[in-house]
């Protein structure tokens, strides 16, 4: 059984065992699968009870059913990752992607096992089945194939979301060191006067008139003009 809570996928062990006039299952604790199947069984006007291999039927429906709510959940949770990752990549959301990540391969882990025996009932191979009811262990298989390619598919996804986020944050990063290159660069012209008349000689510009106006004046000049450039090459 397969269920999602507190935004983590959950699973529950599922044991039956089919015989030609018994359906036996085992599990530890309540599972939603059984209980919807024991429920058709009691308002069946067919009386699918009376077939255990129609009542397995059931229950691996039921089984598989169960998938879908979760993987719509998760499909919507995968589309909120992507703007997340697109407008605002942060520490959560790298984490976020991961953790749902982690989330599709458990799923497919447990899918995986879950095909092999149900293939075994599309084809045929136990004697317990009847031969009528064959195609409809097809359509769960087909159901369950379906699911596991929408796995794949989210796992595709989700690796493609996280290219996108490790860009953003490239991109972020490299737009913050423009900006402290742009800023230094600007401010070169003024250190570099500030250090030139910061020594302690006795320069003789220093006590020419309007000397300090002057001094202002070229150091404003040199950061427009710095600024000017910079902005006519569009870097920034």
């Amino acid at each position: 059984d397969y269920s999602r809570k507190d935004g983590v996928f959950a699973t529950s062990e599922l044991n039956f065992f089919l015989g030609k006039n018994f359906l036996v299952t085992y599990h530890e604790a309540p599972l939603r699968s059984v209980q919807v199947t024991a429920e058709r069984c009691l308002k069946s006007t067919v009386h699918i009870a009376r077939a255990p291999d129609r009542v397995a039927h059931t229950l691996l429906d039921s089984i598989v059913e169960n998938y879908k709510p979760a993987l719509d959940e998760l499909s919507l949770e995968i589309g909120e990752l992507e703007q997340q990752a697109l407008q605002h990549p942060t520490r959560e959301t790298l984490n976020k992607i991961l953790q749902v990540k982690k989330e599709v391969l458990h799923l497919r882990q447990i899918i995986g096992p879950q095909r092999e025996v149900l293939s075994r009932f599309a084809r045929g191979e136990f004697k317990l089945i009847r031969a009528h009811l064959v195609p409809y262990y097809r359509d769960v298989h087909d159901a369950l194939f379906h699911i596991s390619e929408l796995a794949q598919g989210y796992t595709d996804s989700l690796t493609g979301i996280l290219q996108i986020y490790l860009n953003m944050s490239s991109n972020q990063t490299g737009e913050v060191v423009k900006l402290l290159t742009m800023i230094t660069v600007i401010t070169t012209p003024l250190m570099m006067i500030g250090t030139w008349y910061g020594m302690n000689f006795d320069m003789p510009e220093l006590k020419v008139r309007y000397g300090y106006e002057l001094a202002v004046a070229v150091t404003a000049f040199t950061t427009a003009a710095t600024y000017w450039y910079f902005k006519r090459k569009k870097w920034f």
